[in-house]
């Protein structure tokens, strides 16, 4: 999910960006945060470059980051800034939620639960594992029609890697 998002913010660049109080800033990467609960609330860390990372880089550098933040040992850059963040409920069985922006992102991505369901693939009822996202936008960055490009771009990277 996390190279996705940022695949599709490379394919959508002008979705690649922030809104903070003097300008609107464009990203020639994607800095990926990651919702992690922590006691006491969530800590967003950020995989930096996840547009150049491979997949097991990321997940390695995600598994020691998630790891680090629970024993609140993050330092300050590994978790302030980033381009956009993603945020995971899917392992507590909820379907599909909204995410709250974290500032200075303009999006944030809600992924919820997989399952399997019956779908109809080149007239013929296959089963497949299916699962929603949301995206939630500041809109000041990233309209609703640039919003949807965004989420069409990230469909099409998770579903055809």
């Amino acid at each position: 999910v996390i190279k996705a998002m940022a695949m599709a913010l490379m394919a959508v660049p002008d979705a690649n960006a922030s809104w903070t109080d003097s300008a609107m800033v464009k990203h020639k990467h994607a800095d990926v945060g990651v919702a992690v609960s922590i006691p006491g609330g969530l800590i967003t860390p950020i995989i930096r470059h996840a547009d150049e990372k491979t997949l097991s880089t990321i997940s390695n550098e995600m598994k020691d980051l998630a790891s680090r933040a629970r024993s609140r040992k993050l330092k300050p850059e590994e978790y302030q800034g980033g381009t956009t963040a993603v945020s995971n409920l899917g392992m507590f069985g909820i379907k599909d939620f909204a995410a709250v922006i974290n500032p200075p992102h303009a999006t944030i991505l809600a992924v919820g639960a997989g399952e399997q369901r019956a779908v109809v693939k080149n007239g013929e009822i296959k089963i497949a594992n299916v699962m929603s996202v949301t995206l939630s936008t500041d809109h000041r960055a990233v309209d609703g029609a640039l919003g949807a490009e965004l989420l069409g771009a990230f469909k099409r990277m998770i579903e055809n890697p």
